[in-house]
């Protein structure tokens, strides 16, 4: 059953006939300057000037990622009523977590992006508070982090943030050269899995052999659920995931999992202690939400999920193809976002309008609805959306394409 908040959510995307306004506008003058009014049913996002759309694209950052579940929102609002020792609370939520994920040791952390610098630190240092005083400043420490070419870019700032240098590698051999007295970890990009030469169980076994810690980045790698215990078992002694996202989390919060001796080190360079981690911080409705989160994700039937993404997916595709000269498949993305994704495409020479102009229109239009941020083709997912939302984007699309081709 839709909740009614998800009701009236789902309505306010969806103009009604005439001209009048969606269902659920805040009453509040925009031009309002004062004191937050009581008792009203404001919102806070029309009084900012701000759009939101039907997100038909996936849980990008920008985005916001993902709608928490009411179960998560109200777990959220009820422990902001109360105070609670913080360290307490890391602790205590990180063992059932791991209880969860049977695993050694969790975490929550400030995000994927967190979850990794926290964890290097922690690699880096052990459980020396010298050392977690002295970083970033990383003389003395081992701080090279060996990573393929093919996985660097820009989330390896979440490492070098914290002193790490990187050195990037193509191949075994070129790995085994790299390796030195300053290397203090591997990192491993898993989204990128397809495009290295040193494929992810080969990684695992190479950090074995030379003895070096290993890292999988798996921000965006929910669902499939069983990639929440896969990594752990496969050997990687870290792994990292985006709480925002497939999890349904909140968006600043994620999980660093792994083994309990470099859990503990990363808790020393996480806040709340006052250390190079301290900006990363994550207050305790976030935490609990987190755990709530993960609950409802580990609980949920994934089958039935599943099939009702196949079907939303079926039905926009069926709205597109009457339009003629659009060609279009459903696949399923090899690694990350691993979920039915419709991939439309037209003569972009010929057409009245591209792929970004498309987006724009889809963007700027009633509702708003978001795709996929490539202009290369036009993407659409049903898996952020709330149940129903799928006939408002099918029948929007098509009327954009029928005037685009």
């Amino acid at each position: 059953m839709v909740h009614r908040r998800r009701l009236l959510k789902l309505l306010s995307g969806i103009p009604f006939l005439g001209g009048t306004t969606a269902v659920g506008l805040a009453t509040v003058d925009s031009k309002y300057i004062g004191p937050p009014l009581l008792g009203q049913d404001r919102d806070l996002f029309k009084e900012l000037g701000l759009r939101t759309f039907i997100n038909a694209a996936g849980p990008f950052t920008t985005m916001t990622g993902c709608l928490m579940p009411d179960e998560v929102l109200d777990v959220i609002k009820k422990t902001g009523q109360d105070y609670v020792d913080l360290n307490s609370l890391y602790d205590k939520v990180g063992e059932r977590i791991a209880e969860l994920l049977d695993c050694e040791a969790a975490l929550v952390s400030s995000g994927c992006f967190g979850a990794m610098s926290i964890g290097l630190a922690g690699v880096m240092t052990g459980m020396d508070r010298e050392l977690v005083q002295q970083l970033p400043n990383t003389e003395g420490v081992r701080n090279e982090v060996i990573v393929q070419e093919s996985h660097a870019g820009g989330y390896t700032k979440a490492l070098t943030n914290v002193g790490a240098k990187l050195v990037t590698v193509k191949t075994t051999a070129e790995l085994a050269l790299a390796i030195s007295d300053k290397t203090a970890m591997l990192w491993f990009l898993n989204k990128n899995n397809n495009k290295g030469e040193i494929k992810i169980e080969e990684w695992v076994a190479l950090g074995k052999k030379y003895n070096i810690p290993t890292f999988n980045d798996c921000a965006s790698d929910i669902p499939p659920v069983s990639n929440l215990f896969k990594y752990t078992k496969m050997g990687f002694d870290l792994v990292a995931f985006s709480g925002g996202k497939g999890l349904r989390g909140p968006q600043s919060a994620g999980l660093l999992l792994g083994k309990k001796k470099y859990i503990e080190a990363a808790k020393l360079n996480a806040p709340p202690n006052v250390n190079v981690g301290r900006a990363m911080k994550v207050n305790k409705e976030e935490i609990i939400g987190m755990l709530v989160a993960l609950e409802l994700y580990l609980a949920k039937d994934h089958g039935k999920q599943w099939k009702m993404w196949e079907e939303q997916i079926e039905h926009i595709q069926k709205a597109v193809s009457a339009v003629a000269g659009v060609t279009s498949e459903i696949y399923l993305p090899e690694i990350a976002n691993e979920v039915p994704t419709l991939r439309v495409t037209w003569d972009q020479q010929n057409a009245k309008a591209t792929y970004a102009e498309v987006r724009k229109q889809l963007r700027s239009g009633h509702p708003s609805i978001e795709i996929w941020p490539d202009d290369t083709d036009m993407q659409i997912t049903t898996w952020m959306m709330e149940p129903g939302q799928e006939w408002v984007v099918a029948q929007r699309v098509r009327e954009v394409l029928e005037k685009a081709i």
